[in-house]
């Protein structure tokens, strides 16, 4: 008999029992008692027979036995996540437990957070190993250059030649520790989302122009063709996307190459495309580019002193703004961003 079957025996038994002896104890003292005085005090009686039973029938050794056998994997199940192992094991309700099952929602409940939580253990473990790998290259490049300094036989330029290094690798550093809290912030919902309505195409512009030092000195030929277009967004988040976009664009685009900046309006939203010639990335490379830390070639992003966060906070931005990215690709043949957000 299952455990909600036998309570509800006991609720009938009680009750029989307790309007039996109430009737009976009225009637022999001859009690004048309203109706409703009696159901309060029946239905008081009841409720304290009820639970009299239950602990009774619950301190029957059998009825103990079958009660720790059908939790024990449960609570097993749980010690395990406390410390920290989500795989668990909750076959054992497989044929006990049906889907009308009142526990059968218990069950699946753990199962989903024991996958969630397991999920996020792993995502974690990841993202310390990354940090972790980021921030030992550049610090043993500086205490390695900061020690070669003591030799004093160093001419003045090799000197020079290591400070750069040391300056470099520092550099490194407090980037990457900027785009950490950056991304923690955006991932935390703790940024400042603070909409308002202003020009997109004269943002676009102003960050292309304030690139313009280091596309002049590869000799990138730079086609603007934006439409004048309004848009309510956060301002200052949105100009970090065309930063760390259009930089990208130049990073990887050889010298004499080509980069196209269009904006666009296509019914209720703007389309921004940036297109470049440069070395371009596999389909394998394209369909993880916005996970963090991935680097499709750790020593080229190093050389050009990439932490593979960009794009990861690029694309939190653009799902703040409920707007979208896409990237298209060929080896050596360049890249295309293209970005589609909602004007209002």
């Amino acid at each position: 008999m299952g455990g909600f079957a036998l309570i509800f025996v006991i609720i009938i038994l009680a009750s029989l029992l307790v309007f039996s002896f109430t009737s009976w104890l009225f009637t022999h003292y001859s009690w004048s008692i309203s109706p409703v005085w009696k159901q309060v005090i029946n239905t008081l009686l009841v409720i304290l027979s009820v639970m009299l039973g239950i602990t009774c029938i619950s301190r029957i050794k059998g009825v103990q036995n079958r009660q720790r056998k059908f939790f024990s994997p449960m609570i097993y199940a749980f010690e395990q996540m406390a410390q920290g192992n989500f795989n668990i094991d909750l076959s054992f309700y497989g044929q006990q437990v049906q889907r009308n099952h009142p526990y059968h929602g218990i069950i699946e409940s753990m199962q989903h957070m024991a996958t969630e939580l397991g999920e996020m253990e792993q995502m974690r473990q990841e993202f310390i190993s990354n940090v972790s790998h980021e921030i030992q290259s550049p610090l043993t490049s500086i205490i390695g250059f900061a020690e070669a300094l003591n030799n004093e036989d160093l001419t003045k330029k090799e000197k020079n030649h290591y400070l750069q290094i040391i300056k470099t690798e520092s550099l490194r550093l407090s980037k990457l520790s900027e785009n950490l809290l950056k991304l923690t912030s955006l991932e935390s919902e703790k940024t400042p989302f603070e909409p308002k309505q202003y020009r997109l195409d004269r943002q676009i512009r102003r960050v292309i122009l304030a690139c313009e030092p280091q596309w002049t000195a590869k000799c990138i030929d730079t086609q603007i063709e934006l439409e004048n277009i309004s848009i309510h967004a956060d301002e200052d988040l949105l100009e970090q996307v065309w930063i760390n976009l259009i930089h990208n664009s130049i990073k990887f685009t050889p010298e004499n190459g080509e980069i196209i900046v269009t904006l666009l309006k296509e019914n209720d939203s703007a389309i921004v495309t940036i297109k470049d010639t440069g070395i371009g990335m596999t389909e394998a490379v394209q369909a993880r580019i916005f996970e963090r830390f991935y680097k499709a070639d750790i020593s080229r992003n190093r050389q050009n002193g990439g932490s593979g966060l960009g794009l990861s906070i690029t694309k939190k931005i653009l799902e703040m703004h409920k707007g979208k990215i896409t990237v298209k690709s060929e080896i050596n043949k360049g890249t295309d961003f293209t970005i589609k957000l909602p004007l209002q």
